[in-house]
């Protein structure tokens, strides 16, 4: 997995797999070093979805786009088994839904990116979540 940056990364919000893999395999051949199960793509097919992006581009860091908003560490590992090297959790979310998914990411060596959107408090929240 590639973790230099700058990183360009590609949301992948299709309800199906074979389409999410057709852009796939043409943002990687452009140079995209990041590929983005998004959320329509992750609740039409699963997590197999995060699987075939793993299976097909290793070298790519793959996000989960999972939304998580309770069950921190159950949603985060399961995305982390699945393949993903990232699990997007909603700034939204409580603070031991945050800890959770964290906790979890530092199981598998993953990372937890905080998605800001509809946050009330956006300051307050990016720092909650550094911490």
């Amino acid at each position: 997995m590639k973790k230099e940056f700058p990183m360009i990364q590609i949301a992948l919000d299709f309800t199906e797999l074979e389409r999410a893999l057709t852009v796939a395999r043409e943002s990687v051949s452009a140079g995209v070093t990041c590929l983005e199960a998004g959320t329509p793509l992750i609740k039409s097919e699963g997590l197999a979805a995060v699987r075939a992006l793993k299976k097909e581009f290793p070298k790519c860091r793959i996000v989960a786009d999972m939304k998580v908003m309770d069950t921190g560490r159950l949603e985060a590992e399961m995305a982390f088994k699945a393949g993903a090297d990232v699990v997007v959790v909603m700034g939204n979310a409580s603070e031991g839904t945050i800890k959770e998914a964290v906790d979890a990411s530092l199981n598998y060596g993953g990372k937890v990116m905080v998605d800001l959107l509809e946050a009330s408090a956006t300051i307050k929240m990016a720092k909650r979540a550094a911490e």
